[in-house]
């Protein structure tokens, strides 16, 4: 993960989820750009899934992460973005998956749902995966319109 330039971003509801990812996280990777929220004072979710989505889309981070509420908000917003490959991951599992066979390259996450230590379990596990390739590269080439 050292290796990893990461932007993260977060409305209301994901702030306080967002600000233990980014404490957690900062250390262990080359880059983490935090674009957001900076506080639990009522934002609209669709701000700072743009921004992230953007910076990836642009290739200037490898890595999104996106939190709010549910996750679901930020999820159909990243996935506007071309390229984007956005996934929501409620448990280890579903992020695993994410990654090896979907190349997601955003991961969004349910602030409301999930316990900070299953944040960084579902983040260390779509961080340390990689994707499959094979079978996978012909299905996600079918994404695009």
């Amino acid at each position: 993960m050292k290796n990893l330039k990461i932007a993260i971003g977060a409305d209301h509801a994901g702030y306080e989820m967002k600000s233990h990812v980014v404490e957690w996280l900062t250390p262990l990777v080359e880059e983490l750009k935090d674009l957001g929220t900076g506080s639990e004072a009522s934002v609209d979710y669709p701000d700072f899934a743009h921004a992230v989505a953007g910076e990836v889309e642009k290739g200037n981070y490898e890595i999104g992460i996106l939190i709010c509420g549910t996750g679901i908000g930020v999820d159909m917003t990243a996935n506007k973005h071309q390229g984007i490959r956005s996934a929501l991951c409620w448990n280890k599992e579903v992020s695993t998956l994410a990654k090896s066979h979907n190349n997601a390259n955003v991961i969004c996450l349910p602030g409301r749902f999930i316990s900070k230590e299953e944040s960084q379990e579902i983040l260390s596990a779509f961080l340390k995966t990689k994707f499959e390739g094979g079978r996978h590269s012909r299905r996600i080439d079918k994404i695009s319109c």
